[in-house]
């Protein structure tokens, strides 16, 4: 009977203390499975913000060029209407017959100089020309030639 006892305290103490050492090391496991799935989403969360922040940087930096290129259109729209004013003015008479003739004048003399120039320095005239003088020259053909493209408009 004391035999029976003893297995039977056995039998269940050792189940016990096998149960219990289970336990223990599930548990462990566990709670290594957590630490490695922490440090995994810490890896993840810190990957999501690296790339959320480069996207707020690519949107900025757009933000930035399309303000530029507004900027740039504007410019753009407010020299061409100030060079359509200055061609316009140059076709504007005020009422005094010598005035108005002058104007009437000058804008042919100044287109057919700059012609001549022109003509001069492909002339092997090289000396006739510089930089400068490239750019008077384009400035008087381009008022000139404008104004009568927009006065046959009717602008």
């Amino acid at each position: 009977m004391i035999s029976a006892l003893l297995s039977f305290l056995g039998g269940n103490v050792f189940r016990l203390m096998f149960g219990e050492v289970v336990a223990f090391l599930n548990k462990r496991q566990e709670h290594a499975q957590e630490i490695d799935r922490m440090r995994l989403q810490a890896e993840i969360d810190a990957a999501q913000h690296g790339r959320n922040m480069e996207s707020i940087r690519v949107q900025a930096d757009l933000q930035v060029k399309v303000i530029q290129v507004q900027a740039e259109g504007a410019i753009n729209q407010i020299e061409a209407e100030g060079w359509l004013e200055a061609v316009k003015g140059t076709t504007k008479t005020v009422g005094i017959w010598f005035i108005d003739a002058w104007n009437g004048a000058i804008r042919p003399f100044v287109a057919t100089w700059a012609i001549v120039m022109i003509s001069a320095h492909f002339a092997q005239n090289s000396w006739v020309l510089d930089d400068n003088g490239w750019s008077i020259c384009g400035a008087a053909l381009g008022i000139y030639l404008a104004d009568r493209s927009l006065f046959k408009r009717g602008k």
